[in-house]
């Protein structure tokens, strides 16, 4: 088995809060606190989650945005989360980023062929004022964009054109892995589907990896390959998309799938309503940190928190639930009313 293009282990980001007279630490946000997984080459992992989980930050922690508190991100056997800016600028054209708002991550003062044009000379892709020419018209060609656009500035076009662009922009350093970060959530629903086929064309058709960050499930479920769900700042399930549609092994989990919209007129589906709210990243509970909104917790669940072990074959969940015998099991049986066709 190969390598996978990306591994995160034990990665975790706690923000400082400061306060008091001389505005030193008083506590922190344990916005990611311990999350690992890999993603496969020309592979789709999905993070999914509610706002304010932490899935974004596990995006912004890999590209080195910001220090990470602990942890390692190893891109292609290189550790990366420690490397020196000087010998982490070359890596960082393996790894690209598409942001959610496509208008303010475009430079508004670059014309279109200077947007792409920027990285393609940062990391010497190109020789000559003609190969460069060559190099932005093909990228336009890729994001299906007329090649006689490049001339236009980014408020000339709409929101779908534009995150046309930033994946062009993307795409221009060739890189191995894309960070999609909510990068349809911003979209009109029609012209959000024209850019998830866009994405899975360009996938097939480069061999690229993609980390798609993502609450919509709906989207999750038309273009992954492996669903990681998070919550609270901890991954509580991954597994491959068939299995945790059809069959979640999570109680959040299996919450989440619940409220996904049912295609078909007439079909019903029971709708779990969690209670209370999230708790605050800043004190979070102890135990395992769903069990003051579970509908199935009990003492366990409370005093001892749960790891992410696997259930069955590349389907990993973290919950006491799966100790107990199958008959006091609730999610033994579960199915997630997946929108799956048979």
């Amino acid at each position: 088995m190969s390598r996978p293009i990306l591994e995160v282990k034990d990665l975790k980001k706690h923000f400082p809060i400061h306060g008091g007279f001389f505005g030193g630490v008083t506590g922190h946000v344990y916005a990611v606190d311990g999350v690992s997984f890999d993603i496969a080459r020309g592979e789709t992992l999905s993070l999914v989650g509610e706002s304010g989980c932490g899935k974004s930050t596990v995006g912004k922690a890999i590209l080195r945005l910001f220090p990470i508190t602990a942890g390692q991100v190893v891109l292609d056997g290189t550790r990366i989360d420690d490397m020196p800016a000087g010998r982490l600028r070359p890596l960082r054209r393996r790894i690209q980023v598409v942001f959610q708002d496509p208008f303010s991550s475009l430079n508004p003062r670059m014309r279109v062929r200077d947007i792409l044009a920027e990285p393609i000379r940062n990391f010497g892709l190109a020789k000559g004022k003609d190969e460069m020419e060559e190099r932005v018209a093909a990228l336009m060609d890729k994001v299906r964009l007329p090649r006689d656009a490049v001339g236009r500035w980014p408020h000339e076009f709409s929101g779908g054109q534009r995150q046309r662009i930033g994946i062009a922009r993307a795409l221009a350093a060739e890189p191995d892995i894309i960070i999609c970060d909510e990068a349809v959530s911003a979209l009109d629903v029609s012209v959000k589907a024209q850019i998830v086929n866009l994405l899975q064309d360009l996938q097939k058709e480069l061999g690229l990896a993609m980390l798609f960050i993502s609450h919509d499930l709906a989207i999750v479920e038309h273009m992954t390959h492996r669903v990681a769900v998070m919550y609270l700042g901890k991954i509580v399930e991954v597994a491959p998309k068939r299995e945790l549609f059809a069959a979640p092994k999570h109680p959040y989990t299996e919450a989440l799938l619940s409220a996904v919209p049912v295609p078909e007129p007439g079909a019903q589906r029971q709708r779990i309503i969690l209670k209370g709210d999230v708790p605050s990243p800043i004190n979070p509970p102890k135990g395992c940190r769903f069990h003051t909104r579970c509908p199935y917790a009990f003492d366990r669940c409370r005093v001892e928190e749960p790891p992410l072990r696997p259930l069955e074959a590349g389907h990993l969940a973290a919950c006491h639930l799966h100790d107990r015998p199958a008959a006091e099991n609730p999610l033994a049986g579960a199915r997630g009313g997946a929108l799956l066709p048979a």
